[in-house]
């Protein structure tokens, strides 16, 4: 979902990619941490779901 959110958002664009992983580092979700093989923890999956709506981000 993580990385879904940067793709989709930066649209190629390194810069905005990295503005992106600031931002939900900002927001508590430690990007380079989480890989589709950690386990769900329902607290970072609400505050993704959350950044991607703040984003206009369908995941």
């Amino acid at each position: 979902m993580i990385q879904t959110i940067i793709t989709q958002k930066a649209k190629g664009n390194a810069v905005i990619a990295n503005s992106v992983k600031t931002k939900m580092y900002l927001k508590g979700i430690a990007v380079e941490k989480y890989t589709a093989a950690s386990p769900d923890d329902p607290a970072i999956v609400q505050k993704v779901r959350e950044v991607a709506k703040e984003f206009g981000v369908a995941i």
